[in-house]
């Protein structure tokens, strides 16, 4: 069994030969299994062969073939004929927080959607919901779509992209808030969540960050059976994410909850069990049946499904315990004494410290604590109030808001900035890891979030200097794109023996990618304590008993693990001072 799939955006069949069509065999020979109708081509799925030569002669990338396994069923919904087709649901439970992890484009905007009663499932057949009840009889999932039929499960739904709220809401936050306070919560969640300075505001005028927690807020305070977060991490620091986990948590007390996210230590320490989803983005999506939390998420980074009895990637995403390099044997890249940066309402404090060639530094903190001021301070662009600072320092900077302003190409876009476009090593070392070749043609200003945080990355890392500096890489990125990003980023840093800086929340990212890390500290938006760049243990220590949770290595993925709040390891790691892994695990 296979599926075809045909990208609508890129098919330019006024700019091609109609290879697809003139190179398919059973074409050759007499089949109609490619014809083209208002001018785009329409592949029989029953007709195709899967030789996959369209795939590789189709000169803009637009033809997926995919092989299905046997005992697939029909898809819960597909859209048309050579569209995008769902195979299984996950199932809402009452009580509990349940994850969705899998890459992006790969239907969980549909599953979302069909639960909530916004998109009626067609089977791949255009059926009726009676259809629909009858294949599914006899199952939670199937009472649960019973009540969807019937309109009987009122759903509140965050949506992933927070930036856009501005577009269909004007006013200020207050008005948008009360609207949606069904529950009488919204005073509880304005305290929780800290938006009492936020509330008289203009939505227009609010950030990435500040819009999140306006969202979560808004569909927290909804009175619903069910409840959807798509991505609560962007734009939020670490504080916040777990933060807002806790109030999820406390929401799932006598509700369901479900939540799509990519932060693996969040998701570990929000969710009670998850879905998987794997297939090919943009072509077809399975759903798995629901697996605990740990299970789950071991099984994803090793890209096997033991009792699916499929393996959806070739490598395991693997984490080591990297072992600090001799400081004498590594040049440093600057060494700055300490100094100060005084603006009327915030001070940045910053010890002295030494930044080496050729590593990756993370760097942790809350937002508003002076992380920004502070590389602005290293590129030259501010200068100290106290303290001699003197950057001859070339740097190039990812920042952490992104907007597309004009229509260039993502390869105009690089080969502005790359002088090595063409070269083996640009194209096998960045671009291809990077997953860009396929969006070469495509306008920046058509490009997703997640596309474009790539397409920035890439650029970044494009640009001829002597310090990269990162801003929250990890935005609108699923797991496997931010850890392809890290081998990347940490790639180039040994490989050129550049410095890369990089400033995120994601705690797996950081330890992907750094040697050592800083750690911001104070009062946001009052006073930031930049502190000297430490070895990743001491750091990570410094960092996590501020916050209060301990981490643990996972003992066959060795990926770091939160534990338990009050658990046994938890008690334990905290006496020893150990939170980020405990003694007998380094």
């Amino acid at each position: 069994m296979r599926i075809a799939i045909i990208n609508r955006d890129r098919c330019q069949p006024r700019k091609c030969s109609k290879e697809c069509e003139y190179f398919c065999p059973p074409v050759r020979t007499g089949d109609e299994t490619i014809i083209f109708e208002d001018s785009k081509p329409l592949i029989t799925e029953n007709l195709c062969v899967g030789c996959g030569i369209c795939v590789r002669k189709c000169p803009f990338g637009a033809i997926t073939i995919t092989n299905l396994p046997e005992e697939m069923s029909d898809p819960v919904h597909r859209y048309g004929q050579n569209g995008f087709a769902l195979y299984g649901l996950p199932v809402p439970i009452e009580v509990r927080v349940t994850g969705l992890l899998g890459p992006n484009g790969i239907g969980k905007s549909t599953a979302v959607a069909i639960l909530s009663g916004i998109l009626q499932p067609n089977l791949g057949r255009n059926a009726s919901w009676e259809e629909v009840l009858q294949r599914f009889a006899g199952s939670a999932l199937g009472d649960y779509l019973k009540k969807v039929a019937e309109k009987g499960v009122k759903t509140s739904y965050k949506p992933q992209y927070v930036d856009r709220i501005p577009k269909s809401y004007s006013g200020p936050v207050r008005g948008l808030l009360e609207r949606t306070d069904e529950r009488d919560a919204l005073s509880d969640l304005v305290e929780r969540l800290v938006l009492s300075r936020l509330v008289d505001r203009e939505i227009s005028s609010l950030s990435g960050g500040e819009l999140q927690r306006v969202a979560i807020a808004a569909t927290a305070a909804r009175d619903a059976d069910f409840y959807f977060f798509d991505e609560i991490s962007p734009y939020l620091d670490i504080y916040q994410r777990i933060n807002v986990a806790r109030i999820l948590q406390s929401l799932a007390k006598d509700k369901a909850v479900m939540v799509v996210e990519h932060d693996l230590a969040l998701l570990d320490l929000l969710a009670e069990n998850i879905h998987l989803i794997y297939g090919v983005p943009g072509a077809y999506g399975v759903i798995t049946r629901p697996k605990g939390v740990r299970v789950g998420i071991n099984q994803y980074l090793r890209g096997n499904l033991p009792e699916e009895n499929v393996r959806f990637r070739e490598s395991s995403i693997c984490f080591e315990v990297h072992a600090p390099r001799i400081e004498k044997d590594i040049p440093s890249l600057i060494a700055y004494e300490a100094f100060t940066k005084v603006y009327s309402t915030f001070r940045l404090q910053a010890e002295p410290g030494v930044i080496r060639r050729g590593e990756v530094v993370g760097i942790l903190g809350a937002n508003g604590i002076g992380k920004s001021t502070y590389i602005k301070i290293l590129a030259g662009v501010e200068k100290p109030t106290t303290g001699s600072f003197d950057s001859q320092l070339k740097v190039s900077y990812k920042p952490q808001y992104l907007k597309a302003d004009n229509d260039v190409t993502v390869q105009g876009l690089l080969r502005s900035v790359a002088r090595n476009f063409d070269s083996s090593y640009y194209q096998t070392e960045i671009l291809r890891p990077m997953g860009l070749e396929l969006l070469m043609d495509q306008p920046l200003l058509e490009l997703s979030g997640g596309e474009l945080q790539r397409v920035a990355i890439t650029a970044c890392l494009s640009r001829e200097a002597d310090l990269y500096l990162l801003d929250e890489p990890s935005a609108h990125l699923d797991v496997e794109q931010r850890m392809l990003a890290a081998k990347v980023m940490r790639r180039f840093a040994e490989s050129t023996e550049k410095t890369v800086l990089v400033v995120d929340h994601d705690i797996y990212l950081i330890d992907l990618l750094s040697e050592r890390l800083m750690v911001f500290e104070g009062e946001p938006g009052t006073l930031g304590i930049a502190h000297t760049p430490l070895e990743m243990r001491e750091g990570m220590n410094a960092f996590l008993k501020v916050i209060g949770i301990t981490f643990r290595r996972d003992e066959e993925t060795r990926r770091p693990r939160v534990n338990k709040p009050e658990s046994r390891l938890d008690r334990m790691q905290k006496e020893q001072g150990e939170y980020y892994y405990s003694v007998e695990e380094s």
